[in-house]
């Protein structure tokens, strides 16, 4: 929990943030593209709204509204883009409803759930990986301490690796 925002699992009352932040054009630029609506609403039929967020729910601390969604998991290590021989980094994934861009709401999450997780697992590198078109991405990485090292090319344009250790979320962030 921070001061705006509350980290928590998915519910069936997110599901309309959900189909939002899956079909719109703008949010899915950088992600591949928007998906079918009728797709996103059937697979939310099919497995529950629980089933998709992966990560945490990024939700209003005073209304509960849904945001957008956070993630920290290890990157496949068949994917492209790795800091380790071995892959399985953890890599932290986040994605917000656009009228949520520019509040500072994505580095408010990423900053509590990176600290969480610092306290709690073994130092080791962390990972963003993000269109090297998409400039907020990149600037929000780099304003939460991830330092930049890599670029490949993967779904049909160019990637931009950014790294931090672990631990030194320990540490207050900006």
């Amino acid at each position: 929990m921070t001061q705006r925002v509350v980290l928590r699992k998915a519910r069936d009352a997110d599901r309309d943030g959900l189909v939002e932040v899956f079909t719109d054009p703008e949010v899915r630029r950088s992600l591949g593209g928007p998906r079918p609506r009728a797709d996103v609403e059937r697979f939310l039929d099919q497995v529950g709204a629980a089933a998709v967020a992966g990560g945490y729910v990024i939700a209003d601390r005073e209304t509960d509204e849904f945001t957008g969604m956070l993630g920290l998991a290890p990157r496949d290590a068949g994917q492209p883009g790795h800091v380790t021989a071995e892959g399985g980094e953890l890599e932290l994934s986040y994605v917000l409803r656009r009228r949520a861009w520019g509040s500072g709401v994505a580095f408010e999450a990423a900053q509590a759930l990176l600290r969480a997780a610092a306290a709690e697992l073994t130092e080791q590198p962390v990972l963003v990986v993000t269109q090297t078109a998409n400039e907020r991405a990149r600037k929000l990485a780099a304003r939460l301490g991830f330092d930049e090292v890599d670029t490949f090319e993967a779904h049909d344009a160019e990637q931009t690796l950014a790294v931090a250790s672990l631990h030194s979320f320990r540490r207050a962030i900006g």
